[in-house]
């Protein structure tokens, strides 16, 4: 594609699956004939297979595949022993599931404002929020930014408390040479379509060096069956299926690479943006995956306008923050209570960013941005 090509009547989505798709379509449709064929779709080779591969990609012991990141996080509480009454911290700007996995579990979420830079929790924050009644915390990798788990691991160390890492973003990012998921207790991911590594349809999996937790969590997915109709506790239905395994296995071949354009695709957008929006920042010890590339800007909405009046999609990742939800009402929050989650609820906005995407396209994305701004 050559510079000027891009016309203001060409939609550049959020994200392309089907251009990915079109690149893997003979191994994809060769692997999902082959599961077809073999008659077996629930829990089969190809889910342990991932589950292998994901441990090993991570450098843990084990992995389990599941139904979705939400199952992951609340049966990691489950596992973890957190019930009723108990508390747990972690960020009032994240997608509503980290909260509502410790609802689940009759728990209390407890929240801690955010870094203004990083958009993660303030581990300076995580302090003053713990009680006698704190048992865990869970951070969140957002957008595929590593949160600060050195200091998060420092102050659960002090206080006794679990950590669940939420991956469900962050597939592939480095924190301090270590891959998301593996410094706390559990880490949790989403296969989501739409994340940098997606399957095509529902999707989770948990990664530990935890051979107790492993096996509460095995037992929990399936019903906590330990023979033919034989349940040792309630359980859940929590299963990876076949053909989304299968899918997966073969994406994840190729997901540093994914996550290397993602980053390239970044770079571009911030030399281009820097000087006249907030920018993401990479920390020096991390590696960002870029699930999301979001801006801040005080004239958002003129920009998100501008660029759909160029046919350029953009989202806001999330213009509400979870202590301000009506479903967390009973909580009694108000506004100005976490004041840098609400600034970044108002500011934040994520531009197109898919391994797919033409940096001709991310130009013309960027362009766009500048004209706004610049009036």
């Amino acid at each position: 594609m050559r510079n000027g090509e891009i016309k203001n009547k060409t939609t550049i989505p959020m994200l392309d699956l089907r251009a990915q798709y079109r690149l893997l379509k003979p191994e994809i449709e060769n692997a999902i004939k082959e599961i077809l064929e073999s008659g077996h779709f629930i829990l089969g080779p190809n889910v342990e297979a991932l589950e292998k591969e994901t441990a090993q990609y991570h450098g843990v012991k084990y992995a389990l595949g599941l139904a979705s990141c939400t199952d992951a996080l609340h049966l990691s509480l489950k596992a973890l022993g957190i019930k009723n009454g108990d508390e747990v911290i972690t960020t009032p700007f994240t997608f509503i599931a980290t909260a509502e996995a410790i609802a689940y579990v009759g728990a209390v979420p407890v929240f801690a404002d955010i870094h203004r830079e990083t958009l993660n929790i303030d581990p300076s924050q995580i302090e003053k929020k713990i009680t006698p009644r704190t048992k865990a915390v869970i951070p969140v990798h957002l957008f595929g930014q590593p949160a600060d788990m050195s200091e998060i691991s420092q102050i659960a160390r002090k206080y006794n408390l679990k950590v669940i890492e939420d991956c469900a973003q962050a597939f592939g990012a480095q924190y301090k040479g270590f891959r998301s998921g593996n410094t706390g207790d559990v880490g949790c991911f989403s296969f989501y379509p739409s994340k940098n590594l997606g399957a095509y349809g529902d999707g989770g999996m948990v990664i530990t060096n935890n051979q107790e937790i492993f096996e509460k969590i095995k037992l929990l997915r399936n019903h906590s069956t330990t023979a033919p109709y034989r349940h040792s506790s309630i359980g859940y239905n929590s299963r990876l299926d076949e053909i989304q395994a299968a899918i997966l296995r073969i994406k994840l071949r190729h997901i540093d690479s994914y996550n290397q354009k993602r980053r390239e695709i970044a770079r571009l957008y911030t030399t281009m943006l820097n000087s006249t929006v907030q920018c993401p920042v990479e920390l020096p010890d991390r590696i960002h995956v870029y699930h999301q590339y979001t801006i801040r800007s005080l004239n958002r909405t003129e920009i998100q306008n501008f660029l759909n009046e160029n046919s350029v999609s953009s989202v806001i990742y999330y213009p509400v923050p979870l202590h301000l939800q009506e479903a967390f009402k009973y909580l009694g929050h108000k506004e100005g209570n976490f004041p840098e989650a609400e600034s970044a609820a108002r500011e934040v906005l994520s531009l197109p960013i898919y391994p797919e995407l033409q940096l001709e396209q991310v130009k013309f994305i960027a362009e766009q941005v500048l004209k706004t701004v610049k009036g």
